[in-house]
């Protein structure tokens, strides 16, 4: 058990995560968050994103332990402003880590950019992307025609990735996953599971016909001409849970909802 003394609290901008700030600091003497050995987030999945993402930013090693005033709150606990502090000393620590995209666009420009759940590639207009993907400096498809493609994490595998029919990995098993959305050709690849210490190349071919942009978690690049993804093994960002809600439960549980 942890007893965390120092709290900071990043509530979103809506009016049900404001007003559940409001309530807490009714209850706790909260501190900047530069002062916090630990820091509550109010909000939905995408807000817990926009926090990991200032974290690793800002290099705060600190973990978050989130309340879901949001939607689906699947990187969050249940709202019991009640119990706050006993459930933080009970809380279950997760480790994720995060993608690294190196991202080069048409024109030369070049961006690094970090990926909790997903690094996306996506065709701009109605004509389908063509890639080729390289494993390991190794060409293993040369030609994918698609409406794109994505890298997840184990964290992000019950996201976007889910929805476009790929596979949930547990969160412990090193593994990333690689797979296309709406593949035309070749028509029976629906992805590949690899090692999270691949290197994967994702090269765009027609660029100029067939725009593509890469999408790390919520940051956009458009016109791409390559991207490289691989696992930040520098870098990890600690989730709290209640242990009777813990992620790596939730994330194998996935695999039986219908």
């Amino acid at each position: 058990m942890t007893d965390y003394t120092r709290l900071a609290v990043l509530a979103s901008a809506t009016p049900t995560a404001r007003e559940a700030e409001a309530i807490l600091r009714e209850q706790i003497d909260f501190v900047p968050l530069d002062d916090a050995e630990a820091v509550i987030v109010l909000g939905g999945d995408g807000h817990m994103l926009q926090v990991l993402h200032r974290l690793h930013e800002d290099r705060r090693d600190i973990p978050a332990y989130g309340m879901n005033r949001g939607t689906i709150g699947f990187l969050m606990n249940g709202w019991q402003p009640g119990e706050l502090l006993n459930r933080l000393s009970r809380a279950k620590a997760f480790q994720v880590r995060p993608l690294v995209a190196t991202i080069t666009t048409v024109g030369g420009q070049s961006f690094t950019l970090p990926a909790i759940n997903e690094v996306s590639l996506l065709r701009e207009t109605r004509q389908a992307a063509k890639l080729e993907i390289s494993v390991n400096g190794r060409a293993v498809i040369p030609e994918l025609i698609c409406d794109g493609i994505l890298v997840s994490t184990p964290a992000g595998s019950t996201a976007y990735n889910l929805s476009a029919n790929g596979p949930i990995l547990p969160l412990d098993s090193s593994l990333l996953a690689l797979t296309p959305i709406s593949p035309f050709r070749p028509r029976r690849w629906k992805g590949a599971i690899l090692p999270d210490r691949y290197v994967i190349k994702l090269k765009i071919l027609e660029a100029g016909k067939r725009p593509v942009s890469a999408v790390a978690d919520q940051r956009e690049i458009r016109d791409i001409s390559h991207v490289e993804v691989a696992l930040d093994r520098n870098r990890a960002l600690t989730l709290l849970f209640d242990p009777e809600h813990a992620l790596d439960d939730r994330i194998a549980m996935e695999q039986f909802i219908v």
